[in-house]
């Protein structure tokens, strides 16, 4: 086991901020390092709840993988991600997570981020009370797991969406990803290509951003994830064809060049097809004043405001209309939106109050959304543009 921490005097609490301090694990899953050097939505938000509560007062210790960096204690129980291929992968994601798990006694709560955490959290009788923050879609052995738990741990769903496609589980709240907001400075002028950046898949729509881009004869540039069989084969079969020969691809390139491809953009796009839990990137290209383009699936509808920060069209032909019409939009909206409801600040702040209530509790049980009053605001985006202050 590895520890680390900063020497440094936690930051003072910013306004809002609760004063009281609590002992917080935070349980990441063990594929990548927090944050990631290229694709990883769920270690990135990780990394920005444990900077923002961090900066806060909290004492927070992060587990996680060998090579991650934090300004909170960090714990390390393996020196490198196993690869999931590896048939020992498995047992290397329950040893670490049991292991962070065997010092539950030392914080006040625990939330976890991994896949299988919750079935050790759900033995420790709300002693101390395991939060568990749902970051993929429902598949059948995730309903059969969350049946057995979800009554014994806090579960966390990230979008209304996500939560509707489950309700015979309780959910402790509806909590929406935050990002770091000065990770993603806003830029006002645009050049003239679209964006896509995400998984080389089918769900992804990847071969129809392709599409989209060619009819509304403008250049695109790709941030994708190419690292398994399955993502290789669609890429080879499926969006190569396709492709004219100008595209500009980076395969999962670090955080500066992916933020430089957001935030010069026209549009991105975001042609899924599932029911999409999240979708960080809408969130991280609206944050560079960039809006999107996208099929209104999933938790799509909650993040992107047709009309005022992007477009919701179901086809390819809608979709490439709307390409033309981007310019319209006031790019300012956009990040006003994500500093509204979509940062770092305000995603910590949504789960401070529930780690409260729940140390406040005593017991641990799992709550229903309205006794917690965790579920996010369902009201339209009113928020105030936020201007040049941002970038250029």
């Amino acid at each position: 086991m590895a520890v680390s921490a900063s020497d440094a005097a936690p930051a003072a609490a910013p306004t809002g901020a609760r004063s009281r301090s609590l002992r917080i694990a935070l349980i990441a899953p063990v594929w990548l390092t927090v944050p990631p050097l290229g694709y990883g939505g769920t270690e990135r938000v990780v990394s920005s709840l444990a900077e923002e509560l961090t900066a806060r007062g909290h004492d927070v210790t992060l587990f996680a993988v060998g090579g991650s960096l934090t300004t909170a204690r960090l714990v390390t129980f393996l020196e490198a991600p196993p690869h999931p291929a590896d048939p020992g992968a498995f047992a290397d994601e329950i040893f670490h997570t049991l292991s962070a798990y065997l010092h539950a006694d030392d914080f006040d709560v625990i939330h976890d981020h991994s896949g299988f955490g919750p079935a050790m959290g759900a033995m420790l009788g709300g002693r101390p009370p395991v939060v568990q923050t749902l970051h993929g879609p429902w598949t059948v052995l995730g309903r059969r797991f969350a049946a057995l738990v979800h009554d014994k741990v806090n579960l966390v769903a990230i979008s209304r969406a996500q939560a509707a496609a489950n309700p015979e589980v309780r959910y402790a709240g509806i909590i929406h990803n935050g990002i770091d907001l000065d990770a993603y400075p806003y830029v006002h002028a645009k050049r003239d290509y679209l964006a896509y950046v995400g998984r080389a898949s089918p769900e992804k729509g990847t071969h129809l951003a392709v599409e989209v881009a060619r009819r509304a004869g403008l250049p695109l540039k790709m941030a994708v994830k190419r690292a398994d069989d399955a993502e290789r084969a669609y890429w080879d079969e499926v969006v190569a064809p396709r492709l004219r020969g100008d595209e500009e691809i980076y395969e999962q390139p670090p955080h500066a060049v992916k933020w430089d491809i957001l935030a010069h953009a026209r549009a991105t796009l975001f042609p899924i097809d599932w029911p999409e839990p999240f979708g960080l990137v809408l969130v991280e290209s609206m944050a560079c004043g960039t809006p999107v383009i996208a099929r209104p699936s999933g938790a799509v509808p909650e993040i992107v405001a047709d009309g005022t920060t992007g477009f919701l069209r179901e086809s390819v032909d809608a979709m490439v209309d709307a390409v033309g019409h981007s310019d319209t939009l006031d790019r300012r909206q956009c990040r006003a939106l994500v500093e509204e409801r979509f940062s770092a600040a305000v995603m910590a702040s949504r789960y401070e109050a529930l780690y409260t209530d729940l140390v406040d509790a005593g017991d641990g049980e799992s709550r229903s959304v309205l006794e917690t009053g965790g579920l996010v605001d369902a009201g339209r985006f009113t928020g105030e543009p936020a201007g040049p202050k941002h970038g250029v």
